[in-house]
């Protein structure tokens, strides 16, 4: 199973409706939230290509982008075999 990470901050609608998803999937993932993490914040703007908002999800080294992709992929079917 591939390696999913997702980057968070504590007070964010989008990444709860995310990791709900993701749950209701079945699918550990990890949970870095970048409130008050510099670190992890730069780590994320690195790997995501500078996008700034949360979540940003990443499946294995494949960039997701945030809430709206992750059900947009879930919508058109890909987000499962992106899972397997």
């Amino acid at each position: 199973m591939k390696k999913i990470r997702v980057y968070t901050s504590q007070i964010c609608p989008y990444c709860v409706r995310a990791k709900s998803l993701l749950k209701k999937k079945g699918v550990a993932f990890e949970e870095i939230d970048i409130s008050m993490d510099a670190k992890a914040r730069d780590e994320m703007l690195a790997a995501s290509g500078g996008a700034r908002t949360v979540p940003q999800i990443f499946i294995g080294d494949t960039h997701v982008g945030g809430c709206d992709e992750l059900y947009a992929l879930d919508r058109e079917g890909k987000l499962d075999p992106m899972l397997a």
